[in-house]
């Protein structure tokens, strides 16, 4: 049996696992047409009257895959969705569309960036050194 794999179904495959027609299809489908949905990819994938349970827990690190290759592919439509609030902030649903965005964006690593800054009126710092270390203090004696 030869396996046909799409170019989109080899990111999320493990190199070292063999998959099963159905299994194969399962995946294509979640990632595809069902979008998710795992009843409706188990129905495609031609499992017939099988429970999800005896099919997602041999596919969860696949599963883990697709949602986080999903999430790096839209990962620049949420960037132009946020964007796109500043040419229209009082659209309909903008507040929502930046917190999907937001969401997004953080689960792919894009996270709004902290800066801390310290600084003193007078301009005088102290500096705290460590302790002498006893070698030290026997040399200079």
């Amino acid at each position: 049996m030869q396996e046909v794999v799409t170019m989109d179904t080899v990111k999320y495959l493990n190199p070292e696992r063999k998959y099963t027609e159905k299994q194969l299809a399962f995946l294509d489908a979640m990632a595809g047409e069902a979008k998710g949905n795992i009843n409706q990819a188990i129905k495609l994938a031609g499992y017939g009257n099988v429970s999800h349970r005896d099919v997602v827990p041999y596919l969860q690190d696949e599963l883990i895959a697709i949602a986080e290759y999903i999430l790096a592919y839209n990962g620049a439509k949420a960037a132009f969705g946020m964007v796109g609030v500043l040419d229209d902030p009082t659209a309909l649903g903008a507040k929502n569309s930046v917190a999907a965005a937001k969401e997004v964006l953080d689960r792919i690593g894009i996270v709004k960036k902290e800066k801390l800054e310290v600084s003193t009126d007078e301009g005088n710092g102290i500096f705290i050194l460590p302790a002498k270390r006893q070698e030290e203090t026997d040399n200079e004696d």
